[in-house]
C-alpha cells in the first residue's frame, strides 16, 4: 500500500457541497491499495503511521507521533498514488481493483482507529474536494513495498 502524509493543524473532505470528514491537529492520509497488496499490508501500513514520530516535542524536534499528541487521522483513498509515469498520461494499473482497494481502505482506517487514533474518513471512489493547512509543510510519502 501507498500513503501520502500530510501534517496539518486542520483538514477535510466534501462530497457533492457536504462535508464528510474533518480533524483538526493530526496527519491528512491519502491512501492506496496496490494490486497484491492484503490485509497484512493495510496492518504494517496504519502501524508504521501510528509510530511516526513526526510531531514537535518541547524542544521543537520531531520527536512525538500523532497518537502522543493527541491528533486524528483523516484517511482519503486515492488511486492516482498507483500513477504509472513512463509516458505522458499517467495509467493506473498497478492500482489494486475497486473491490480489493475499498475494502483494504476500510481495514486501514479501521486498524489506525483500534491504535487509538481518532479517525474521520472520505468516500471511496467519490469526487472529494479536500482542504488541508499543512503544518510544517511536513509531507512524507510511504510504500509498503519499499
Amino acid at each position: 500500500m501507498r500513503a501520502l502524509l500530510q501534517r496539518v493543524t486542520q483538514a477535510s473532505v466534501t462530497v457533492e457541497g457536504a462535508v464528510v470528514g474533518q480533524i483538526g491537529a493530526g496527519l491528512l492520509i491519502l491512501v492506496c491499495a496496490m494490486q497484491g497488496d492484503g490485509a497484512a499490508q493495510a496492518d504494517q501500513l496504519a502501524a508504521k503511521i501510528a509510530k511516526l514520530r513526526i510531531f514537535k516535542d518541547a524542544g521543537g524536534k520531531m520527536n512525538l507521533s500523532v497518537k502522543d499528541v493527541a491528533g486524528a487521522a483523516l484517511v482519503v483513498s486515492q488511486f492516482t498514488l498507483a500513477a504509472d509515469l513512463r509516458g505522458n498520461r499517467p495509467g493506473f494499473s498497478p492500482a489494486a481493483d475497486p473491490e480489493t482497494g475499498n475494502r483494504l481502505y476500510q481495514h486501514f482506517s479501521a486498524t489506525l482507529a483500534a491504535l487509538g487514533i481518532p479517525v474521520a474518513n472520505g468516500i471511496f471512489g467519490a469526487d472529494m474536494a479536500v482542504s488541508l493547512v499543512n503544518d510544517g509543510p511536513v509531507t512524507i510519502w510511504l510504500d509498503t513495498a519499499v
